[in-house]
């Protein structure tokens, strides 16, 4: 039964220890810890504790995150690059911001930096400055509480090279910063809200289900900002759209769960089937989203739209919690469209990781016509410890473009301008996962199977 639900499922879808000898009678002389270059001023302890530490395997030069933001943050360069400068994010820039400027608080109002940076905001960031892409460090945990703080003293005071004006103890905060406690949405002025009601999660268990959501819409509705909201306990969330082909007799009742496992963990047939009919709309792994498609571009969602929502919740606890979601779809008429989104799904299904054994699996995909890439993020499982994608072909060709090394909460990064790929030239994922079982590992549903999928968005010329 088991195998025969995958087979449907796979159709759709340091430290430096010094150890001195004393001589008797010698005295001891304590060596102070080897530091190449020494931290004269605040700015130096950003570059060597947060900078080189942090941001410099992107932006670097020859990289294409730093042609894409046109920011290198190397130390020969970094403060030049920062200080007094305008952002390349043409939003931002129309905003009058500089990435750091040096007058103080005003300076923190109108920093690009901060902005970017302070995850603490971010329900600002994303709801007041949607185009300003996403927040940093892209694909890896967000700057400590410490460094963060050490960053604002840094520009409150002006932004200094060659003075200490913040002090080095703000560093030992490690704590980061926590998503808040669930809310529910409020509805959209002009859209449509869909709400998955509260749903018990079993003890150790994962729970993922199908729930069946007809709109009756009766024209095409034109999307440009999607909003997510789920309790805690969450691996995904999903909106698809029942394809018309699919058989009057896999039409599922509408306001239904039909769990894809029963309590045992066993598969259902039944439920999988419908799979195969479903295309992707929308989704997330955070439990926080929301998303704005850049100025002129929507997604189309036809008329008489079928939804089926797909939520996915692992409880590894001893005692039962609820799941519960809602979704804003944000609407726009037709006339201020400019280019109808397309969703990107790029999936490899060939699945083999050999027990107790890391192991890099690599695909590459094509396109047959000329495509502008504005959005991008990754999806796998647990095992996972680093997913990057590459150009093939053209000028960009090896161009490292997105990079993860967050399974749970993957970054959605976004390109702006769009990154252009001409018909021939395409995507290669290559993503790496340390199987530490002793079992051998392959696609499957569960977040202790595997997956290796790049979502995004395009639109065509």
């Amino acid at each position: 039964m088991r195998n025969m639900g995958l087979f449907l499922l796979s159709l759709s879808v340091v430290a430096l220890l010094f150890v001195g000898c004393e001589k008797e009678g010698t005295p001891q002389v304590e060596e102070p810890d080897p530091d190449p270059i020494p931290e004269a001023s605040s700015w130096d302890v950003i570059q060597q504790r947060i900078l080189d530490q942090r941001c410099i395997d992107c932006h670097v030069s020859g990289s294409s995150f730093a042609d894409q933001s046109d920011l290198i943050l190397t130390a020969d360069v970094a403060y030049e690059q920062l200080v007094g400068r305008a952002p390349k994010n043409a939003a931002a820039k129309a905003d009058n911001l500089l990435l750091v400027g040096t007058d103080g608080l005003p300076s923190l109002l109108t920093s690009y930096l901060w902005e970017k940076i302070n995850v603490r905001d971010q329900e600002h960031f994303f709801a007041d400055h949607p185009q300003y892409g996403a927040q940093m460090p892209v694909g890896s945990e967000s700057l400590t509480n410490g460094e963060l703080d050490y960053i604002k003293e840094w520009i409150l005071a002006g932004a200094p090279r060659e003075e200490y004006v913040a002090d080095v103890a703000l560093l030992e905060d490690s704590s980061r910063y926590e998503l808040p406690d669930f809310e529910p949405l409020a509805p959209p002025a002009n859209g449509i809200q869909l709400h998955v009601e509260p749903f018990d999660v079993a003890p150790n268990y994962e729970r993922e289900f199908y729930y069946y959501e007809p709109l009756n819409n009766a024209e095409p509705l034109y999307v440009n900002q999607i909003e997510i909201s789920m309790r805690r306990g969450s691996h995904h969330f999903i909106a698809y759209r029942i394809q018309d082909n699919m058989p009057s007799a896999l039409l599922p009742t509408a306001g239904v769960i039909r769990d894809i496992r029963d309590e045992n963990g066993i598969y259902d047939v039944n439920v999988l089937a419908t799979t195969l009919y479903h295309s992707f709309v929308a989704g997330t792994q955070w439990p926080l989203l929301n998303y704005h498609f850049p100025p002129g571009v929507a997604l189309e969602i036809p008329a008489n739209v079928k939804f089926d929502l797909n939520p996915h919740y692992v409880n590894r606890g001893n005692e039962t919690f609820q799941g519960e979601i809602y979704t804003n779809f944000h609407t726009v008429d037709r006339a201020s469209v400019e280019h109808v989104a397309k969703i990107l799904q790029l999936n490899n299904f060939d699945i083999n990781l050999p027990p107790n054994q890391v192991t890099t699996l690599s695909k590459s995909f094509t396109f047959g016509g000329r495509r502008h890439i504005f959005q991008m993020f990754s999806h796998a499982h647990q095992f996972m410890t680093e997913f990057r994608v590459y150009v093939i072909g053209g000028d960009r060709d090896g161009d490292l473009v997105y990079i993860t090394y967050d399974w749970e909460h993957p970054p959605i990064l976004e390109f702006d301008p769009p990154l252009t790929l001409e018909a021939g030239e395409g995507l290669r994922l290559e993503t790496t996962y340390d199987n530490w079982t002793d079992r051998t590992l392959n696609f499957g549903l569960l977040s202790e199977d595997e997956m290796m999928i790049l979502f995004g968005a395009y639109y065509l010329d």
